[in-house]
């Protein structure tokens, strides 16, 4: 007998691993007045308001709903007689089964008697080339099957696995609805590639009194993040650059007002999250351009068309995006298309953007599928934009795709002289990253940051807009190239300072001086912040380390600062777009602090927004996850939010916050 129940036990272990590893959902649905369970009521999980799946509840009112990929979803419950009942936002963690109690109430709503007079389906359509199945919601109810998801393989040529598939085919480009409901699996393999980096450490201004970075106007990773969190998955620590989050918003800095392309800003502040610290807060606001000011366009749309980019948020997105550029182009602006897959090729010669109509019928008849070319496609683009150019005028390529290069030039090193090599020619490079599951964030940052341009990432038509419409400017038109910032750090006030952000943009001291060295562009209206966060003279700090004093050098003499009222001196140099030979400027930095309850809303909210990003890469030099505070020093600025931008940061926020509770709570 023990050897019987001992062979049970063992026998019982992979189930339970097994229940226990799986995502899924499960709850009981009751009706608020008695307390009673709702006897096979639907309960429907829908992600951007298309039908995911479903099911029933049993005979005790509960529901369990199993193969579910993380993410956000709304949860609908119905019942005949009942109000149906929906719950928004509800974050389904990965590898556990998640818990959602619905309760009910009764309608007021009186049935009506309904009569269908006829229901008829067309047995032939001789112009249908597609394969398919009608199935209606009154045969589903007498089939032997508990979710939607079990549907499909009720239809010849149809099979389900981890992913369902069509006669052998790729299941992502496959659309499904049940009576006129759009049906998907939103389940992707995971393949995604980003560039590893260590946080920025504190430094003693005596050892390094100078901080030199290169600019940084990318965005991708703000939007990356958000598509992360709205899946309901903290993203990756690397996915997370917090530079290109805090630089996603619109702080209203001031306009420009010398002959300079840029101004700057700096102002000392009370650091909110390690009290008795202080926070640099420094600002670069490039002037804005009027329309009938911006030079004449050559641009060359690089768009990768192969088998990887068949999503419908990938290709089919990235059309839609670029007839939202050309919208924004004048008649003498020219474009030209180039597409590459397992080799490049020139869909469109370069066109005058008059010729609205070609355009258009050019982007539409791109179609994706074979492997990815893509430094061919690179060079291809640069020929004719260099065959096109425009002395004095905006020549830039901008490349559509989501970074999986994986024929000829592909590794990432080969990327970057290549693209070095091709910036010299004087046409700027755009990078707009789409898609999921495989996308390379590493190579595109490269791409980016050595072809002098920019990297966004698109994964709505929101996006879309705001960097190619509202955007339109920044993102197209370079106002200042090779753009540094260097501060020398006053010893007298500054017992140590770091970098928050900026990792991949460091440069050594002597690059600053050197113009030979390639740093990043501004584009117009573009705005650039940098915050250091700040350990004044006389704080006490576990974060500062202390060493034995030197046996062969005094470095007391030289390490005392000078008393002046001055932190720091801030220098930045710049070329104009069409020159070699830069500018230098330089203001100075008062040591006087501002209490952060008198600091501009839109600076508070910047901080908060840094201060989100260091959760979210799991800083060193944080105590705690202070998600209050983040919305104590962002709630004033994202009240007055024109374009929603500010306000949908609270929401991942607060996503952010939930998923980092064990216990799932929801009423």
């Amino acid at each position: 007998m023990k050897k019987i129940t001992l062979f049970l036990a063992i026998a019982i272990l992979p189930m339970t691993h097994y229940s226990y590893c799986q995502t899924a959902l499960e709850g009981k649905v009751t009706q608020a007045d008695t307390g009673e369970p709702v006897i096979f009521g639907t309960v429907a999980v829908f992600q951007d308001s298309v039908l995911v799946t479903g099911t029933d509840t049993d005979i005790d009112g509960n529901y369990f709903i199993y193969n579910l990929s993380p993410g956000v979803y709304d949860i609908e419950a119905s019942y005949v007689g009942l109000t149906t009942t929906r719950i928004t936002d509800i974050i389904v963690k990965a590898n556990k089964t998640n818990r959602l109690d619905i309760v009910m109430s009764v309608s007021n709503n009186l049935l009506e008697q309904v009569v269908v007079t006829q229901y008829c389906a067309k047995l032939i359509d001789s112009d249908n080339t597609t394969s398919g199945a009608i199935v209606t919601s009154e045969s589903i109810k007498s089939l032997p099957i508990k979710g939607i998801n079990n549907i499909v393989g009720t239809a010849a040529g149809y099979a389900t696995e981890s992913q369902i598939t069509i006669r052998g085919s790729r299941s992502d480009p496959t659309i499904y609805c049940v009576d006129g409901v759009r049906v998907r699996n939103p389940s992707y393999e995971d393949q995604e590639t980003y560039a590893t980096f260590k946080e920025n450490t504190f430094a003693n201004p005596v050892d390094e009194a100078l901080s030199t970075l290169s600019i940084d106007v990318d965005r991708a990773a703000y939007s990356n993040v958000r598509r992360f969190l709205e899946q309901g998955q903290m993203p990756p620590v690397d996915a997370v650059r917090i530079e290109e989050m805090v630089n996603y918003f619109d702080y209203k800095y001031s306009e420009p007002e010398s002959d300079h392309p840029f101004d700057t800003y700096a102002q000392l502040v009370d650091c909110p999250w390690n009290i008795g610290h202080q926070l640099l807060h420094v600002s670069l606001q490039a002037k804005r351009l009027k329309t009938d000011e911006l030079p004449n366009s050559n641009l060359v749309f690089l768009i990768d068309v192969s088998g990887s980019m068949s999503s419908a948020n990938k290709l089919p997105l990235v059309i839609s995006s670029f007839k939202l550029l050309l919208d924004q182009l004048r008649p003498t602006d020219r474009v030209a298309i180039v597409t590459y897959a397992g080799s490049a090729g020139v869909a469109l010669e370069s066109t005058p953007a008059s010729e609205k109509d070609k355009i258009i019928h050019a982007l539409n008849l791109l179609q994706s599928g074979g492997s990815t070319a893509g430094a061919e496609g690179i060079l291809t683009a640069y020929q004719i934009a260099k065959e096109n150019f425009i002395k004095g005028g905006n020549n830039r390529v901008i490349l559509a795709t989501d970074g999986d290069f994986n024929v000829g030039v592909s590794d990432n090193d080969s990327l970057e002289k290549l693209i070095e090599k091709e910036r010299k020619s004087g046409v700027f490079f755009s990078i707009l990253g789409y898609g999921m599951g495989n996308y390379k964030d590493d190579k595109m940052q490269i791409l980016a940051q050595k072809g002098n341009g920019n990297h966004a990432y698109i994964d709505n038509m929101k996006e879309a807009y705001k960097v190619l419409v509202t955007e339109f400017s920044g993102t197209v038109f370079t106002v200042a190239k090779d753009v540094k910032i260097q501060i020398e750090f006053n010893p007298a006030y500054v017992q140590a300072y770091r970098l928050i952000g900026y990792e991949s943009r460091l440069m050594d001291k002597e690059d600053f001086n050197n113009d030979m060295k390639d740093a990043g562009e501004m584009g117009a209206g573009h705005a650039v912040t940098a915050i250091y966060e700040i350990i004044p003279v006389g704080a006490n700090s576990h974060y500062v380390g202390q060493v034995d004093e030197l046996q062969y050098q005094n470095p007391k003499k030289s390490s005392q600062g000078i008393q002046n009222g001055e932190l720091a001196i801030l220098k930045t140099r710049y070329k104009l777009p069409d020159e070699d030979q830069s500018t230098k400027r330089d203001i100075k930095i008062s040591a006087k602090t501002t209490p952060i309850d008198s600091v501009n809303d839109e600076v508070k909210f910047g901080l908060g927004v840094a201060l989100f990003g260091q959760i979210l890469r799991q800083s060193d030099y944080l105590q705690g996850k202070p998600y209050d505070l983040i919305m104590t020093l962002c709630n004033d600025a994202s009240t007055r939010d024109g374009d929603g931008d500010k306000s949908e940061f609270m929401k991942l926020v607060k996503l952010a916050k939930a998923m980092d509770v064990e216990t799932m709570v929801v009423r």
